[in-house]
């Protein structure tokens, strides 16, 4: 599991630069009304919750063994695509999010900062939604929230440094953002293999 945990979060760090286009902007306002720390917490609740789901959701997945890598595979695939371009990204939306995440964006304090970044994890993202096909292949709700919390945790320092005022590196360029994609679909295959017993550390 070591080895799962880790690759996810490299996985995490590598897209970093898209969480920072996407999320930069909630993670300074809440660096500014005192609810960072919250948030970051927030996100990772959110996070973990959808890799338990997932977890749990590879574990019922019908036929042999191999089902669920061979579907989370795909997933992986179709997202990081989404990442590069190549794909149309998916768009999920969740009922009464918008009127969420604004509410707690009008408030500080540390608890706005929680239930902003509840909301912030629920935001519609291709590099999410490619990490969680990892909790997919585990087949396990403890491994796949575990690997969720691992995956948000690699995508904290970049956030932290734009909230400290390093300049925003976000990936705007359409070779930037597929040399991202490969990163991530490299580390999120690794990660899948490590799982399933494909790969094996000597």
């Amino acid at each position: 599991m070591l080895y799962s945990l880790l690759a996810a979060t490299l996985a995490g760090f590598v897209g970093s630069p898209h969480c920072m286009g996407m999320c930069g902007g909630f993670a300074a306002g809440c660096a500014r009304n005192g609810g960072q720390v919250t948030w970051h917490l927030g996100r990772l609740s959110t996070y973990a919750a959808l890799g338990a789901v997932a977890g749990a959701t590879g574990a019922i997945l019908p036929g042999p063994t191999w089902v669920p890598t061979l579907v989370s595979s795909v997933l992986l695939v179709w997202f990081a695509g989404a990442l590069a371009g190549v794909f149309p990204e998916p768009r999920v939306r969740v009922p009464g999010l918008t009127r969420l995440a604004s509410s707690a964006g009008r408030r500080s304090g540390p608890a706005a900062g929680y239930l902003l970044g509840l909301a912030t994890g629920l935001l519609p993202c291709g590099l999410v939604y490619a990490a969680l096909a990892v909790p997919v292949a585990s087949g396990r709700p403890l491994v796949g929230a575990l690997s969720m919390v691992a995956f948000g945790l690699g995508t904290v320092p970049a956030l932290v440094a734009l909230t400290l005022g390093a300049r925003r590196w976000a990936a705007g360029s359409l070779l930037s953002r597929r040399l991202l994609a490969g990163a991530v679909l490299l580390f999120g295959l690794l990660s899948v293999g490590l799982r399933q017993g494909m790969l094996h550390h000597h």
